[in-house]
Order: C-alpha cells, then sequence, then structure tokens
C-alpha cells in the first residue's frame, strides 16, 4: 500500500481531527508547562497595545458605523450610505452621528485589550501544545502545524472577546436604533437593560449572533495580518543579485521605520478586506438580535420574546428571499471595518514598537 505524503492531499476530515486533537491537549500541555513559564508568555504589552488601538480605531468611525447600524436595522428607510447619513444629519442633526461613542470606546477598549491579548500570549501556548502531539499526529497520518496555532487562538480571542462585547453593543444598538435610549449614558444604559431583562440575559443575550461575528472577525483579522506581514518581511528579505535583499535596497531610499509602516499598511488593507467579508453575516445577525423593535414599533425586552439565532437568521434571510440579506449594509460596513481594522492594526503596530515589541511579521 502506497504510503500518504505526510501534510499533503488531507481530508476536510483530517484537518478537523487535527483541530480536534491540538484542541485536546492543549489543557494537558500547558498543565504540564510550569507556571513560570506559562508566567513568561504573558506580556502586558500586548493588552495595552490592543486596548489603545481598538478604542482609536472604533471612537473615530463611530459615525460610519452609526450610518451602518441604521440600514441595516432599518434597510427600507436607509438605502445606501451618503444618502442614509445626509437623511440622519437632516431629521436628528449632525450629533446624532456619535451616539453609542461611549459603549464603543469602553466596550471595544477592553475587548481590544483582551483579543489582541489573548491572541498573542495563546500563539506560543498552542505553537508548543502542536510541536509536543505533532509526532503523534504524523504516526497517524496528519499533521500539526502551519496557520492551526493562528487559527486556535483566534478562535479563543473572539469567544474572550465577545463575552466581554455582549452588554456594551446591546446599549450601544439600543441608543442608535430605540428612541427611548436617547441621552442615555453608558451606566444608565446598562442599568435600564438589566432593569429590562435581568442580569443573566443582559450578559449573555445575543451571545450566539455575538460569536457569530467576532469569531470570523478575529480569524479574518489576526490571522490575516500575522501570515501577509511575514510573507511581505519573507520577500524584503529573501536573498537578490550581488548577496543583497530587497529590505537592503530599499534601506538607502527609505528608513526601516517607513518600511515596516508600509508592510503594517499594506497587510492592514488585506486583513481588512477578508475580516469585512467573514464577518458580515454575523454583523447583520447581530443588529437584528440587539435592535429595540420591529418597524419602528418599540417592544420592552421583557415583552418581547427571546429570539434563537436560528431565528434571527430566518428573520433576516426573508427580508430579502435569499442570502443577500445577510449582506446588507456591507458597502457601509466595508468603509466602517476597513478604516477601522487598517487603523487599528497600524496603531497597533506602532504602539507594540514604543512599547518595545517587535513589528508584527518581523521576528
Amino acid at each position: 500500500m502506497p504510503v500518504k505524503e505526510k501534510g499533503r492531499n488531507r481530508s476536510p476530515l483530517q484537518s478537523f481531527q487535527s483541530l480536534l486533537t491540538l484542541l485536546s491537549i492543549v489543557f494537558h500541555v500547558t498543565s504540564a508547562t510550569s507556571a513560570a513559564s506559562i508566567a513568561s508568555s504573558i506580556d502586558y504589552r500586548y493588552f495595552v497595545a490592543g486596548g489603545g488601538c481598538a478604542a482609536i480605531s472604533h471612537g473615530i468611525t463611530t459615525p460610519i458605523d452609526v450610518v451602518k447600524t441604521r440600514m441595516q436595522s432599518n434597510p427600507d428607510k436607509y438605502k445606501s450610505l451618503l444618502p442614509a447619513t445626509a437623511t440622519i444629519i437632516r431629521e436628528e442633526g449632525a450629533s446624532t452621528l456619535v451616539k453609542g461613542l461611549g459603549p464603543t470606546l469602553v466596550g471595544y477598549g477592553i475587548e481590544g485589550a483582551l483579543k489582541f491579548g489573548v491572541y498573542e500570549v495563546s500563539k506560543p501556548l498552542l505553537a508548543l501544545a502542536c510541536r509536543n502531539v505533532n509526532d503523534r499526529l504524523k504516526r497517524a497520518g496528519g499533521y500539526c502545524g502551519g496557520p492551526l496555532p493562528f487559527l486556535v487562538a483566534s478562535i479563543l480571542a473572539g469567544a474572550v472577546a465577545s463575552l466581554v462585547l455582549v452588554p456594551m453593543e446591546s446599549v450601544r444598538i439600543r441608543m442608535v436604533t430605540d428612541p427611548e435610549f436617547e441621552g442615555v449614558s453608558l451606566l444608565n444604559g446598562l442599568r435600564r437593560l438589566v432593569d429590562e431583562a435581568g442580569l443573566a440575559q443582559t450578559l449573555t443575550v445575543g451571545l450566539g449572533a455575538m460569536l457569530a461575528k467576532q469569531v470570523p472577525y478575529t480569524f479574518g483579522k489576526q490571522v490575516s495580518f500575522d501570515v501577509v506581514a511575514k510573507f511581505l518581511y519573507r520577500i524584503l528579505n529573501a536573498p537578490r543579485s550581488a548577496s543583497t535583499t530587497l529590505a537592503e535596497s530599499l534601506s538607502k531610499s527609505a528608513s526601516p521605520e517607513f518600511v515596516k509602516l508600509a508592510v503594517s499598511v499594506l497587510a492592514a488593507m488585506v486583513a481588512s478586506v477578508l475580516a469585512c467579508l467573514l464577518s458580515q453575516p454575523g454583523d447583520v445577525i447581530l443588529t437584528e438580535t440587539y435592535k429595540g423593535g420591529e418597524d419602528g414599533e418599540k417592544q420592552s425586552a421583557k415583552s418581547q420574546p427571546k429570539r434563537s439565532l436560528a431565528e434571527v437568521s430566518s428573520t433576516v434571510y426573508s427580508r430579502r428571499g435569499s442570502l443577500l440579506g445577510f449582506f446588507t449594509g456591507l458597502q457601509a460596513r466595508f468603509v466602517h471595518v476597513g478604516v477601522i481594522i487598517t487603523s487599528q492594526l497600524v496603531i497597533y503596530d506602532l504602539f507594540k514598537q514604543a512599547l518595545g515589541l517587535s513589528a508584527t511579521g518581523s521576528h
């Protein structure tokens, strides 16, 4: 019987089995690792850089997010980006475009700190788990390596971020779509949600929708940024004629800092496109889950039955009668997410370097 070449022509089942095997042993590997070793991989600078870049990038794009949310919650009235913006300003004033700024800064600041921090801390631990199990997988005809640790780290980071974002996003969307939340502060908004639905539901309602958005969003953003940045640095550092590299040639006309910035911008632009496409259906489901009422009719959280992820998805699908319903507001979200992710990842890299860490992909 011919022996399969390792790591090639793998079926989806083999890939899924490798993922399950890695997840099942990661706890065993980390428990066998000394506490000092695990603690040494937890660098607070990743959390600081992640929180700072997320708060800044989401804060400056709040007006676009307001328009995007209105387009998703009331597509009959707000049909496209520029006309929707003009309608909001004409009917409600320009200040409406910064509704939900408080929850955005607080929620995404904490979320960014945890998402970037958990992702960066998890990568070396998962790579260690992957190396320890690799021999076993190879004997079984499998392979653990490549982007798999990055994938699992992004899933963990997205899940952790979802738990933090659920109440914050609920308040933000109600501020944007519900007139009864007009001028309500973050703390008062949270208090009202707790009064309406109870603490447990406030902290967990829409968690499935949030996971549907955050997990593919985190994967598309974090992993692609890592992979594209590494690829660009590999091109820059590849030997060329006369034993010089492209980076050495560019250093004659551009500073190393400019080259790093250019790599960050290019990698971030690719990441923004992938993250937007992967997470768009989850974003539409999330808005439908949290918005205050149906077709402008306000219902309290107590009188409005809690809908499952499948029920919300069915409602979104029925509006357009096709999967296109899950891509409502994509034009506005391309602008919104493109600006957020590109600025966020560039700021993240600048923060990292200012704190003494290496630029993404450069090591």
